[in-house]
């Protein structure tokens, strides 16, 4: 149904359901993340030019865009929230929060219906609360394990399929001088996202089958074992230790060619090979073999209730999710687009050849356990503690345990 509503042009707007003011001049505030390093690649121009060319074919309504950091974003959302401000869009890291205090409109008020429906279906279950999906897809990345090709060359190494191929290959260019053989960067930048890989390829993860938290299981306490006594204890992950080392320092030391091997996301290729290092990528080797599954990263928009602009934002985000509009963001921070017919003309462009292991991922990836309103305070635990896990004399077990009983308050506390 999606791919014939797209070939015909359908543009199916919603009206009638839900409320909105659906006339006159409406101003929508929108807050947005800054997915740019320099002023150069601001996210503010992808906005502005967007706001600009949709304002001209929607008269009477304004954008009013607001860009800011992602150390700020999401705070800067909370606290307008809290004061009765909220914007009318916010496209930030997270939105279970909300759609549990029922401030946000669904995607059904919102969407027109080939709009809804072109997401794809493991983005959309993500994007859902009670089986009701608030949360809008915007853009999605998976991770894969790169390692510098020139290293490995000169080292007469082959591509990791293992834990122990990369504990040997460690091993190898550790000897060989590399400053950071393996970079595990466990800092509090994004060491939720380090962690859950990790995790995933040793047959565990965050949740189980049911949903729950299962932090601290067998094949977690395993996986930090293994991490712990192959690579940290054995001086395999570079000088800085790993629970001091965050993710952009690690992938700064990887793009000035001082790191073998780390896990990595699409920016990071970019990044690399502007500065002249050669990158392979495989998927994230497990303890038997390749992952079969990897982890995807998902950012999220969302309408807010508050001023009760339905019809207007619905509007905007049909703009937003056309074709050319998600194409346009995922090229300019090499990034994957989060709907099935975007995703079909980029793995069609050879142009964008360089991202087809990333997007060949996406369909089987798993994300956080977004839905879970606990989901924000959890991932702050992880960020603040996981990095004791693997430090001199530390038990990854405990570590693992307190995180999991923190969890469970959290999510005791919904």
């Amino acid at each position: 149904m999606t791919a014939a509503a797209a070939a015909l042009g359908l543009t199916v707007t919603l009206s009638g359901c839900g409320t909105g003011s659906g006339s006159g001049d409406v101003t929508l505030k929108l807050v947005a993340a800054d997915y740019g390093n320099s002023a150069a690649n601001s996210s503010e121009k992808y906005w502005d030019a967007l706001a600009a060319d949709f304002e001209k074919s929607h008269p009477g309504i304004k954008i009013d865009v607001n860009v800011y950091s992602w150390k700020d974003v999401d705070r800067k959302v909370a606290e307008m929230v809290k004061k009765g401000q909220a914007p009318d869009i916010a496209q930030i890291g997270a939105y279970a929060d909300y759609a549990k205090a029922g401030k946000l409109y669904s995607a059904e008020q919102l969407l027109s219906i080939p709009v809804e429906a072109n997401f794809l279906p493991a983005m959309a279950d993500a994007g859902k609360v009670d089986r009701t999906q608030y949360g809008l897809p915007f853009v999605a990345s998976t991770r894969l394990l790169f390692y510098n090709k020139k290293f490995f060359g000169r080292a007469g190494l082959d591509a990791p399929q293992t834990w122990s191929d990369i504990r040997d290959d460690a091993a190898v260019l550790k000897q060989r001088g590399v400053t950071y053989p393996f970079a595990l960067p466990l800092g509090q930048e994004e060491s939720q996202a380090e962690t859950m890989m990790w995790l995933l390829s040793g047959g565990g993860g965050y949740t189980d089958d049911v949903d729950s938290y299962d932090i601290d299981s067998p094949e977690n306490i395993a996986t930090f074992n293994w991490l712990k006594t192959n690579l940290v204890d054995k001086g395999l992950v570079g000088p800085v230790a790993p629970g001091k080392l965050d993710r952009a320092k690690a992938f700064e030391a990887f793009t000035h060619g001082q790191v073998g091997m780390l896990n990595g996301h699409p920016t990071l290729m970019q990044e690399a090979e502007k500065n002249g290092v050669k990158v392979g990528m495989v998927p994230l080797p497990g303890i038997g073999g390749p992952t079969q599954g990897s982890m995807g990263v998902a950012d999220w928009a969302m309408g807010f209730k508050q001023n009760n602009h339905r019809v207007e934002i619905g509007k905007f985000f049909d703009f937003v999710f056309e074709d050319k509009n998600v194409m346009a963001f995922a090229d300019e921070y090499d990034l994957l687009p989060v709907t099935d017919s975007a995703s079909v003309k980029m793995e069609t462009d050879s142009k964008h050849k360089p991202l087809r292991k990333f997007l060949k991922a996406l369909p089987n990836s798993e994300l956080y356990p977004f839905g879970k309103t606990s989901w924000a305070r959890t991932s702050e635990l992880i960020k603040e503690k996981i990095g004791k896990a693997v430090e001199p004399g530390s038990s990854p077990a405990d570590v693992l345990g307190e995180i999991s009983r923190g969890a469970a308050a959290a999510e005791d506390a919904e």
